[in-house]
């Protein structure tokens, strides 16, 4: 009997502007699966930062939840962050979407000082001090300094992006589409995605290099 490689989703919500970005978050879970291995979506059990109207771009007068929103994508089945655990899974992976920027953490609105969700940051830190590889598309990347400090990571050639990467003390490595930056030494695969000007075509790439190079790493 084959036993497939279990890797461990996290998304942000439903939608680019103020969750996870579908196209990354479904094709990075069509990746696994072609793969040969298999995923489970978890999300944090929280309020979203705003919400925001998809079609005019304008902030809406409502309130969303992160898990509700990310069992859209996951067709219900979403569990609480709280309840994974790294014991039972290969590696983690973080699509992008600003909700990784305005959910998982408080990059989008407070910058250089901002602060990453704690079921979040204890989940990557689980995750790498098992020696497990860790994945993040788009601008979630960016979380990963936050938490571990001094690896090496890519959200493509942002200049702001990469100086809070920096000050971070981290290492960024400018990439272009569907390229993806191995950290060997601290086990993470990043890769840019939207954070380009990207077509779905090159998303699904990327994705795809991306979920191989973990998946390489297990």
């Amino acid at each position: 009997m084959i036993v497939k490689k279990k890797i461990a989703v996290v998304l942000s919500g439903n939608g680019v502007y103020d969750g996870a970005e579908i196209h990354e978050a479904v094709l990075t879970m069509l990746a696994i699966a072609c793969n040969g291995a298999e995923y489970q979506i978890f999300a944090p059990d929280i309020q979203q930062f705003h919400v925001i109207n998809h079609l005019t771009g304008e902030e809406m007068g409502e309130k969303r939840n992160v898990l509700v929103e990310s069992a859209r994508i996951a067709r219900g089945n979403a569990q609480p962050l709280s309840e994974l655990d790294m014991n039972d899974y290969d590696a983690l992976i973080f699509p992008g979407g600003f909700g990784a920027a305005k959910n998982l953490s408080s990059y989008a609105y407070k910058g250089d000082g901002f602060t990453v969700n704690t079921e979040v940051e204890n989940v990557i830190k689980s995750a790498y001090k098992a020696g497990k590889p860790i994945g993040a598309l788009c601008i979630a990347p960016v979380i990963l300094p936050k938490v571990l400090g001094e690896v090496m990571v890519t959200i493509g050639n942002d200049p702001a992006t990469i100086a809070s990467i920096q000050i971070m003390n981290g290492k960024h490595v400018e990439t272009a589409h569907g390229e993806i930056v191995i950290d060997k030494t601290h086990r993470l695969v990043t890769t840019p995605c939207y954070m380009l000007d990207a077509t779905i075509d090159q998303i699904a790439k990327g994705a795809d290099n991306l979920v191989k190079a973990v998946l390489a790493m297990v």
